[in-house]
């Protein structure tokens, strides 16, 4: 093979690992533990990954330290929501209990991390159930409850932010993303945001 035939053969295989970088991304988050090579690409091509995606008025988050990277819309500045680049995906309002999952789960792995118990952390059903329970409608009908709280927990797994351990029946990782999603600001407001749960737990009773 001489110089010209390997040349080209490596500038194809670094566009295919580049497309790759940018498809994982358009799917979803990339996470290093899940794809080393592929969070390595990643990072050699951060430069190029970042014009292509803000040529789409995108921008990647990428956490080196917790590990994985995502794309998604800025937060406009002011004035400048009217200039923006049509969105790829609408925005999507979460219903209330899916909102309350979320925010157990980022509770949780707040108290998690300040515990300094790891990196990994691992939630049942019934962890979640119990930790959402006094925020939820009064019911006197406990199965009905569940199958509410398990109906939240299964879109919350759509959305990325638990992920069904393999054999292990009913327990997920809570993934590190979520500190994306909720970070910070959101969580010293939190004890706000609980009134206002407890608030609609006692408006009324669930069926």
């Amino acid at each position: 093979m001489n110089k010209k035939e390997t040349l080209f053969t490596n500038e194809e295989n670094s566009k295919r690992r580049f497309s790759l970088v940018l498809i994982a991304l358009y799917k979803g988050v990339v996470y290093k533990e899940q794809d080393e090579d592929l969070w390595r690409d990643l990072l050699g091509q951060r430069g190029a990954v970042l014009d292509h995606f803000a040529q789409l008025g995108l921008s990647v988050v990428i956490d080196e330290g917790e590990g994985y990277a995502f794309a998604t819309y800025p937060e406009p500045a002011g004035g400048e929501e009217e200039d923006a680049l049509p969105r790829l995906a609408a925005k999507r309002q979460l219903p209330f209990i899916v909102s309350l999952t979320l925010a157990m789960l980022r509770k949780r792995m707040a108290e998690f991390d300040t515990a300094g118990e790891g990196t990994r952390l691992i939630i049942t059903r019934d962890e979640i159930i119990e930790i959402m329970s006094p925020y939820m409608p009064e019911s006197t009908n406990e199965v009905k409850l569940a199958d509410k709280i398990d109906t939240a927990i299964g879109k919350v797994k759509e959305l990325g932010f638990l992920r069904a351990m393999k054999n292990k029946e009913e327990t997920y990782e809570v993934m590190r993303i979520l500190k994306a999603y909720i970070d910070a600001k959101w969580l010293n407001e939190f004890d706000a945001k609980l009134q206002a749960y407890k608030a609609y737990a006692a408006g009324g009773k669930a069926e």
